[in-house]
């Protein structure tokens, strides 16, 4: 589901994207800086910084909704705990259909709050698998960075691409590789190292990728403690997709979740750095509805391609 807003300065629209019609997640509440998320039959309540309106349902519902509840330790805006309700797992499986892509995805809950799924992302999970069987190339090479637990690096390679997986934590790649062989799939390349080192390597190397993936952090450290901050690395990185990126046959897709970040510096960046070869291109937001048509905004994204829809 998508929707735009023409930008009166320029030819160029504003798109809001949203997943739909996935019958293993859903967006049931937000609000109250919370919210409450059905991933398969379990429901799970956690901290939404950008919820800050009220709930459309009442704690109540909440409670007996819940099978687990975040609670963040004191004087931690990350870390904390989960309480459990009984028969409530803390690892479980849920599916994921989009035409002929079937992935599944082990999830599992963390002291940091996430459960080792993005599911707004499910757009670009869609955009990335279009784009890559729309590739002239025979086998396309896709590179992931801050790929996380890999559902996007699955998009790709279902679409039939040679990819790589880069994150900095070890125990992140495994559980994508986990979700890679829950899904029917293999032959993914596993990269632990920081994003910025693996680049500027590969730039001297002259490797090139036809579609590059990018969902950077707004802090982190590499394996060896290197220092991550998106504003301060953000410029440079993108300077150095540029270029790895094929120049003739190709697609880009970028998205940040930090607060404040404005779509507006993420467009300046990306049109400065590739100028005449952005094509196709989109820019806007991305975020959830819930079940009181609350939209929850969870990242701006800029994507474009050689080959149009």
């Amino acid at each position: 589901m998508r929707f735009t807003q023409p930008d009166i300065n320029s030819k160029y629209m504003y798109s809001f994207l949203t997943t739909e019609n996935w019958a293993d997640y859903e967006l049931v509440d937000s609000g109250n800086f919370e919210k409450l998320e059905r991933f398969g039959q379990y429901y799970v309540a956690r901290p939404e910084p950008q919820a800050i309106w009220d709930k459309h349902l009442p704690e109540s519902e909440w409670q007996r909704m819940a099978n687990a509840v975040f609670t963040r330790d004191k004087g931690s805006q990350e870390k904390g705990q989960w309480k459990l309700q009984k028969g409530m797992p803390e690892q479980w499986y849920i599916n994921y259909q989009y035409n002929d892509l079937k992935l599944r995805f082990r999830l599992g809950l963390s002291s940091f709050k996430h459960v080792g799924l993005f599911p707004e992302q499910d757009s670009n999970w869609k955009f990335i698998y279009n784009k890559t069987r729309s590739l002239k190339a025979k086998t396309p090479k896709v590179l992931n960075m801050f790929a996380y637990t890999g559902a996007a690096t699955l998009a790709a390679k279902a679409a039939g691409a040679d990819v790589t997986h880069l994150d900095s934590v070890k125990q992140v790649n495994f559980w994508a590789r986990d979700n890679m062989e829950a899904s029917g799939l293999d032959n993914v390349r596993w990269i632990v190292e920081d994003a910025m080192k693996y680049a500027r390597r590969e730039v001297k190397r002259g490797n090139t990728y036809n579609g590059i993936i990018l969902d950077p952090p707004a802090y982190g450290r590499g394996p060896n403690g290197e220092k991550w901050q998106l504003e301060n690395e953000l410029n440079e990185l993108i300077k150095l997709c540029h270029q790895m990126l094929d120049k003739t046959d190709y697609f880009l897709v970028i998205n940040l979740y930090s607060l404040g970040f404005s779509a507006l510096i993420l467009d300046n960046l990306m049109r400065l750095t590739f100028g005449e070869q952005i094509k196709n291109e989109e820019l806007g937001e991305i975020y959830l509805h819930d079940r009181g048509e609350r939209k929850l905004p969870l990242g701006t994204f800029f994507r474009f391609s050689s080959e149009g829809k």
